[in-house]
């Protein structure tokens, strides 16, 4: 059995749009569960989806346990040997408090690749394949969050690019979540259930692309 970490914001760990984070889609309609159902029984995907986490950032509001970077590598040491890591961040690190440009949000995504390189979390001490996946663009209209996020539509809409140029960069596959879904207008950076299962049902396609999907099985 293949083993495959989803780690991520709230949009893998499913926040319904328009709500709390606290309220979130059932464990089948997430895109890592839509992926664990396309995948099949060879594979074993493991969420790991926190609203509010950035890359590599303290939130000075929200808790120094938002800094994806502090968690990555226990998390890769509990849930190892891992034969593919999906990084799905970035959003967060565009409010305001951050004050970050796409490219540094695509470097703390670098910084992330290379824990992961370094830890070497794979089977029999390899390095995982590892993609990379932006997040989809948020829409103009964010209702009560513009002032959290105060110029982070348009910044958002860069993120595939500069995810991309990282990603090639450090030999990693990628993926943009925006070529295949949209953020819901409930609150314009969240994805809805119709999304979550168009992302799932995308990445099967591109992890079975990289080709072991029959000796999974």
């Amino acid at each position: 059995m293949r083993s495959i970490l989803c780690f991520g914001d709230s949009n893998t760990h499913g926040q319904i749009p328009g709500m709390g984070p606290l309220d979130r889609y059932a464990r089948e309609q997430r895109w890592p569960g839509i992926l664990q159902a396309q995948l099949g029984a060879g594979w074993h995907v493991i969420e790991e989806g926190l609203s509010g986490r950035t890359t590599v950032h303290d939130d000075p509001i929200e808790g120094a346990h938002k800094n994806g970077r502090l968690y990555l590598r226990p998390c890769l040491q509990s849930h190892a040997p891992l034969d593919l890591v999906i990084l799905m961040l970035g959003t967060n690190d565009l409010k305001v408090r951050f004050h970050m440009p796409p490219s540094e949000v695509a470097m703390g995504i670098g910084c992330l690749v290379y824990d992961i390189k370094e830890l070497a979390p794979g089977p029999r001490g390899a390095v995982p394949e590892i993609m990379v996946v932006a997040p989809p663009p948020m829409l103009d209209d964010i209702k009560e969050w513009e002032s959290i996020f105060a110029g982070a539509q348009e910044k958002s809409r860069r993120l595939a690019l500069e995810f991309e140029i990282i990603a090639d960069s450090l030999e990693v596959h990628f993926f943009d979540a925006g070529s295949v879904v949209a953020c819901s207008p409930a609150d314009g950076f969240h994805i809805d259930a119709a999304a979550h299962e168009a992302l799932g049902v995308a990445l099967a396609q591109e992890i079975e692309a990289i080709g072991w999907a029959d000796a999974a099985g």
